[in-house]
């Protein structure tokens, strides 16, 4: 529990900042700047999910299998090559932002680098390297830009490439020294009588069907970008990058639980243990990411293009409220993904993305050449909701839960009280 609480507390506070460099962003870059950046990271993530087959969640899964010193080099020698196949994949589709490609490799490279070692940590449950490595990746970017834009005068996308470099790279070294201590333990056989082809078959086949499930999340979560720009133009991105951001920024308390839930799932052998697990950590993720979604949807527009952004934002309380039934969907459905992942049940986590991705072509295609960004914000709530539906029916079918069970009971406020005053 105290691991949980500072997981939590690490990631909302990068959260704070990172929803503190979303205003800056948009006072420095403006709406076109903004929708460029959401551009280029979205090109990221598309292609750190190609390196995720080997330095993924396959890191934390494998390790509990073999050893540090057995999956370490795979997922390393991996990472540049799963980076220049999505790379190569988006040129040819036309995803990739003119004049950024080189940009996109090289931190697709160093990012996945950063959230291999993280994953590393997290195996080894070195839980403070683990949230030390997120705040450096995460944290610093605020304070780095904040010299960029108002000390060195650089207001423009290439100051954020910059400290998208430079904090990165300082994730990186810092993370890397902290698990030498663990890669210098000497092992018998770290691979315990397999050999490295033998190891490489075994990552790949769970790796690409982990791939495959997070390339489809993530098209399903930042492909709206893409189709808004070919409908609607680059300040149309900057609109919708900007009311995601803020909606997503309730994700860090899912992503926070997934983390702990993923890896404890992971190491237990009960499936009745497993099951229990993953319905306490899906009805606390159910009432606080509800919680704060409702605090968002309070704000008023006027404080958002009167003080948080500027006046060409208008609109962006229509994109967060088309969004909120989605967000609240997709931050339950993650507990349930981490469920079928760490407990070896990968193939329906895929068809739960791969259900989404389908939903979020189909409404995004009828709702996005009429509705323009809204449109776009109701289509991915349409689609993560499939991807719930679809979790739930298969999570109910495969451990015998019947849907009460998702309700929160006497026995979950009982447990939840126990911790707290054990901490």
């Amino acid at each position: 529990m105290k691991d949980l609480f500072g997981t939590i507390g690490t990631r909302y506070l990068i959260a704070i900042l990172n929803l503190a460099l979303i205003f800056v962003n948009a006072k420095v870059l403006g709406v076109e700047g903004v929708g460029l950046v959401g551009l280029i990271l979205a090109a990221v993530s598309i292609s750190t999910m190609f390196c995720g087959i080997l330095a993924g969640n396959t890191i934390v899964y494998f390790m509990n299998r073999y050893s540090l010193q057995a999956v370490f080099l795979p997922s390393y020698c991996w990472t540049p090559v799963g980076a220049g196949i999505a790379c190569c994949g988006m040129a040819v589709a036309g995803l990739l932002p003119e004049g950024y490609a080189a940009d996109i490799y090289i931190l697709s490279i160093l990012t996945s680098l950063v959230a291999a070692n993280s994953r590393f940590l997290l195996g080894k449950n070195h839980i403070k390297g683990f949230n030390l490595t997120f705040i450096l990746q995460g944290g610093l970017l605020f304070f780095v830009l904040l010299l960029l834009y108002y000390g060195l005068k650089i207001q423009d996308v290439s100051a954020y490439l910059w400290g998208m470099y430079l904090t990165n790279g300082i994730a990186f070294l810092v993370s890397l020294l902290l698990l030498l201590p663990f890669l210098k333990q000497k092992k018998e056989d770290p691979r315990k009588g397999r050999s490295l082809t033998a190891l490489l078959k075994e990552m790949f086949a769970y790796g690409l069907w982990g791939s495959a499930d997070n390339i489809a999340e993530i098209l399903t979560t930042r492909l709206n970008y893409f189709l808004i720009k070919r409908f609607a133009g680059l300040g149309s991105v900057g609109l919708l990058d900007a009311g995601t951001k803020v909606s997503e920024s309730v994700w860090h308390i899912n992503r926070s639980i997934g983390y702990i839930e993923y890896s404890r799932v992971a190491q237990a052998n009960d499936l009745a243990e497993q099951k229990q697990i993953t319905l306490r950590f899906f009805k606390l993720t159910f009432c606080v990411v509800t919680f704060a979604t409702g605090c968002i949807l309070l704000i008023p527009e006027w404080v958002y293009t009167d003080y948080l952004f500027s006046a060409e934002f208008a609109g962006i309380r229509k994109v967060i409220t088309g969004l909120a039934a989605g967000i609240i969907a997709l931050a339950c459905n993650s507990i349930l993904s981490q469920y079928f992942i760490g407990s070896g049940k990968i193939r329906y986590s895929a068809g739960s993305s791969f259900v989404g991705l389908l939903g979020l072509l189909v409404s995004g295609y009828l709702l996005i050449p009429v509705y323009g960004v809204v449109g776009s914000a109701v289509s991915s709530s349409i689609a993560f909701c499939a991807m719930l539906t679809f979790s739930v029916a298969i999570f109910c079918r495969k451990t015998d839960t019947r849907l009460k069970e998702f309700l929160i009971n006497k026995e979950d406020i009982r447990f939840v009280l126990q911790k707290l005053k054990q901490k």
